[in-house]
């Protein structure tokens, strides 16, 4: 039983591939983004930044929402876990092993798909800050890096090939 944590910048595709995999291993997907409180929503809306006292108690909701999924096999979230502490919450709230999925790739190609995206609360201009509070999951255990570019259906392909 293990917990799969899409993880990225906005634009990176943790919804879309979360979703195609949460189909793929026929679990649970829960989308992070419906999670944040609206207080968070309304500083993003306005092109404020979230910091450490934002993120964590969202951090807290997305692994509440990850153990109450019950006895599954697996079950798949996106969070941007943009740095390891945040990681470590996930890690140290959630009752199970988890893994994570972390979806790099071109700031250009982020911005693209960020600026074609209709009603979402993440402005590009807050791409930079989640860049800059970006912290990779270099030498952290049970972690896979796959390009945000492939196809949606190969990084799906990767990820289950490394869950296996």
């Amino acid at each position: 039983m293990t917990f799969v944590i899409l993880m990225g910048v906005s634009g990176s595709g943790k919804s879309t591939i979360g979703q195609a995999l949460g189909e793929g291993l026929n679990c649970p997907f829960i989308e992070g983004d419906d999670l944040h409180p609206p207080e968070n929503i309304r500083k993003m809306r306005q092109g404020a930044p979230l910091d450490d006292r934002d993120r964590i108690p969202w951090l807290h909701a997305i692994a509440a929402a990850l153990n109450a999924t019950g006895k599954e096999d697996w079950a798949v979230a996106s969070c941007s876990a943009l740095k390891r502490s945040y990681r470590n919450v996930l890690r140290k709230a959630l009752d199970r092993k988890v893994c994570f999925l972390y979806l790099a790739g071109e700031r250009k190609v982020l911005l693209e798909r960020m600026s074609q995206r209709e009603d979402h609360f993440m402005p590009t201009s807050l791409l930079e800050s989640q860049l800059a509070t970006l912290e990779a999951p270099v030498g952290e255990e049970d972690v896979l890096t796959i390009d945000f570019d492939l196809p949606p259906s190969e990084i799906v392909a990767r990820a289950v090939e490394f869950l296996s």
